[in-house]
């Protein structure tokens, strides 16, 4: 190494470390040079207008559009920020909603605020608010999803639909209303039953009630409550057994963002919630990629975790084996395949548990296995998460590859595994 070499060495050190300086002192003094967070970069765009499109959304909110939704927010006199990005796995917020909207919170240097984001699966939107339910913009939000009119109705319509109801201050109200329509109706009169029949339905009525008390007694004992106020209502299924795919697709979304929407207000375990919301985000993967009423039944399923969760009900039972659609499973029992010597024990539902019992076959799902039709169950497990769990009834089997919930399942990718 010669002299000359060594002796510009220092020299050139000398001058890295005073551009270094430099550099740092400009970005010191010129914040806006540094790169910013996605998330800083929302927050000061929100801080100009009270609206931001993400670019890719521009068709979808244009720009006069953009104004109206602006103009209205103005109105409305409240901190609402409207923050429109497309949400997707893998993100600088996980693809989760709330955490886009918590940054936003925490970029604009928290306070008194109203966000509103993109649900985390179309065609839903999402509302946070600090302090929580001042306004009850959570329930707002996801009433919109609910509403008839709403249906098929354009993003600006839907944003605008729940800034109203963010001002009004009413978003529980309105949203016990947008899915009163999820109970079931009571029945109504026959107006064309004549007077003896009316009479003996008079004289009858009483004597059954007295009978349904005992019978509800006697199996007391040996039923999960199903009256928590995050049990899946009974009607729902009812509901969903008489719907077509695209019904069923529907109300399957709807019970999603019901979920989701427990999960974030529910006060408790909070290991419960996190498992509750674990399977909120499973049951949306699900749904998003649903190929048919199996994996919209597996949706149900998926939810069905979630609100066990929430009720910290101490065993509960998946949806019912041999058809999901029946509902919650009210006990176990043994079952062996017709041609098969294995014995397993699958939960089921009251109707299942009885054609069992009498040794007639209960009703099934059916899946297609090589273009006919056949008991979901009997689909090679490899090509079916169902077949391989029972929608959650095989997973509480001592084998250890079905240890676990749907929703781990889910997770680690068993269900887009099996999908071809």
């Amino acid at each position: 190494m010669s002299w000359s070499g060594g002796a510009r060495r220092p020299v050139r050190t000398a001058a890295a470390l005073l551009a270094a300086s430099v550099a740092l002192l400009f970005c010191a003094a010129s914040p806006g040079v540094a790169a910013q967070s996605p998330g800083q970069r929302i927050a000061d765009a929100l801080r100009t207008s009270p609206v931001y499109v993400d670019p890719s959304l521009s068709s979808a909110v244009d720009s006069g559009q953009r104004q109206q939704l602006v103009d209205r927010i103005r109105h409305s006199g409240l901190p609402i920020r409207v923050a429109l990005v497309p949400l997707v796995e893998g993100d600088s917020w996980g693809g989760d909603a709330r955490q886009l909207a918590e940054v936003i919170h925490d970029r604009m240097g928290g306070g008194p605020s109203i966000v509103v984001t993109l649900g985390e699966f179309s065609p839903s939107i999402a509302a946070h608010e600090w302090p929580a339910d001042t306004h009850h913009a959570q329930q707002a939000a996801a009433a919109v999803f609910h509403q008839p009119d709403m249906s098929g109705a354009g993003l600006p319509k839907r944003l605008a639909r729940a800034i109203d109801i963010i001002e009004a201050g009413n978003g529980d109200k309105v949203y016990e209303q947008a899915t009163a329509g999820l109970r079931a109706p009571a029945p109504k009169a026959d107006a064309s039953s004549s007077p003896l029949a009316r009479l003996l339905t008079l004289a009858i009525g009483p004597v059954l009630l007295l009978a349904a008390a005992g019978l509800l007694l006697r199996r007391r004992s040996r039923m999960r409550d199903l009256s928590t106020p995050f049990a899946l209502p009974r009607s729902v299924f009812a509901a969903a057994r008489r719907a077509d795919e695209a019904q069923l697709r529907d109300r399957a979304g709807e019970q999603v963002v019901r979920l989701g929407t427990e999960a974030r207000a529910a006060q408790g375990d909070p290991a419960a919630i996190e498992r509750a919301l674990d399977a909120y985000a499973a049951a949306g993967t699900v749904l998003d990629r649903a190929r048919g009423i199996p994996d919209l039944a597996g949706v149900f399923a998926l939810i069905a975790e979630g609100r066990a969760a929430l009720s910290a009900a101490p065993d509960p039972l998946p949806l019912c084996f041999f058809h999901p659609l029946h509902g919650p499973a009210v006990r176990r029992i043994p079952w062996r395949p017709l041609g098969r010597r294995e014995e397993l024990r699958v939960a089921a539902c009251e109707t299942c548990l009885r054609a069992v019992r009498a040794r007639r076959a209960p009703e099934v799902l059916t899946d297609r296995l090589d273009g006919r039709p056949v008991p979901y169950f009997e689909v090679p497990a490899d090509t079916s998460l169902w077949a391989a769990t029972g929608y959650g009834s095989l997973l509480t089997e001592d084998a250890e590859d079905t240890k676990g919930s749907l929703t781990a399942r889910v997770q680690r990718g068993d269900f887009t595994r099996t999908l071809r």
